[in-house]
């Protein structure tokens, strides 16, 4: 068996979650290795007690892996192991990041820019108006739109993105194969054309209520920034906001009307500096420093030179991103040993693609 099949056993056995799942394949290299430990090697690794050990050992994730496989091949489904080297960067240094996802479509994790867009289920015409601008003027930026596929402001900022030929990525509480709302199934279809759908959850999953919240973690983990469009004080959307400041995102909240119950979360946000007010498409470009100069003329991104290895493509990427970084963000975002990091840093320098700036942080050349 491969080891993707092991990874996904793993996933798949009952109470383990995303961070033991890590320490595990820390401590025995592979998730194979961990199939063939035994009861008291494996309650040695920490948080593992004897009844994880045991539902390891009961070999129930190995059993129901085989067929998940085989289902998610048949649909189309690809899977991505936190592992892998085309799992999502941007989760990849999140403690509570997923440890495997599932996702159908086009969806390249690592090219061009994220942005999610985020609000009410119960959006007014001014929200639907203003979300549909900013995809707009998002076009051909080389930006990805994340959003979670839900009512209101979710799906308008879909359905503008395939209307502007935006490419755009939905977050599911379900698994893949479960649309929810149904509603929605039509333009999930449509946007695996041009982004797709992901989610953490096993084929067949439905909808359950305490999922949609730690979805929110995804939308916002996959971004570089995070539009709150409309909100109230209290929902999804500042769940959103809320992870991407732990994750030190930058976080954007559209102003509205003060007798508005649904622009009360933006003001809030504004209020209590938790997010940026968005007054346009070019101040969230600047504060993101995403300016021509660093693409084409009309902001796309470029492409990485073919003679690249991953980690320094990987490098460049969030430097590109952040505009300037410092090297312990770098150590930390890309998970490179900071030995081999410095090494990587000073080959792009002489190269000249980087350039050092005061206080060990680093630039586009």
């Amino acid at each position: 068996m491969s080891e993707t099949f092991y990874q996904l056993a793993l996933h798949l056995t009952p109470n383990l979650g995303s961070v033991l799942i890590r320490q595990l394949i820390s401590h025995f290299g592979t998730a194979e290795r961990v199939f063939a430990a035994n009861l008291k090697t494996l309650t040695r690794v920490t948080g593992i007690g004897e009844v994880i050990a045991k539902n390891i050992l009961s070999q129930k994730g190995l059993k129901e892996a085989e067929n998940e496989l085989i289902a998610t091949k048949k649909a189309g489904v690809k899977l991505y192991f936190y592992t892998d080297a085309n799992y999502p960067q941007r989760l990849k240094s999140l403690y509570d990041a997923p440890v495997l996802m599932y996702a159908k479509g086009t969806i390249d994790f690592n090219q061009g820019r994220f942005i999610n867009i985020v609000g009410t289920r119960k959006a007014t015409e001014y929200g639907r108006s203003i979300t549909n601008e900013i995809v707009e003027q998002l076009a051909n930026r080389g930006v990805t739109v994340v959003s979670g596929l839900a009512y209101g402001i979710d799906i308008t900022a879909h359905r503008a993105c395939l209307k502007h030929h935006v490419p755009t990525i939905g977050v599911m509480a379900t698994g893949v194969d479960v649309i929810y709302p149904q509603a929605h199934h039509k333009t999930a279809e449509e946007m695996q054309a041009n982004g797709g759908i992901v989610t953490e959850y096993r084929l067949g999953t439905g909808p359950d209520f305490m999922r949609f919240p730690a979805r929110n973690r995804i939308i916002a983990g996959l971004s570089d920034a995070t539009i709150v469009v409309e909100a109230a004080d209290k929902g999804g959307a500042l769940i959103t906001a809320e992870y991407a400041n732990n994750y030190n995102r930058d976080v954007f909240a559209v102003p509205g009307n003060l007798t508005n119950s649904y622009s009360a979360g933006c003001n809030k946000l504004i209020r209590e500096h938790k997010a940026q007010i968005f007054m346009g498409i070019e101040d969230l470009l600047e504060t993101l420093q995403w300016l021509p100069e660093h693409g084409n003329s009309q902001g796309q991104v470029i492409a990485m030179p073919a003679h690249f290895t991953q980690e320094e493509s990987q490098i460049v990427s969030l430097i590109r991103q952040r505009g300037d970084v410092h090297i312990d963000d770098l150590v930390w975002e890309s998970q490179i040993h900071p030995s081999r990091l410095s090494t990587l840093l000073l080959n792009l320098e002489l190269q000249g693609y980087l350039r050092t700036l005061p206080g060990k942080r680093y630039a586009l050349g």
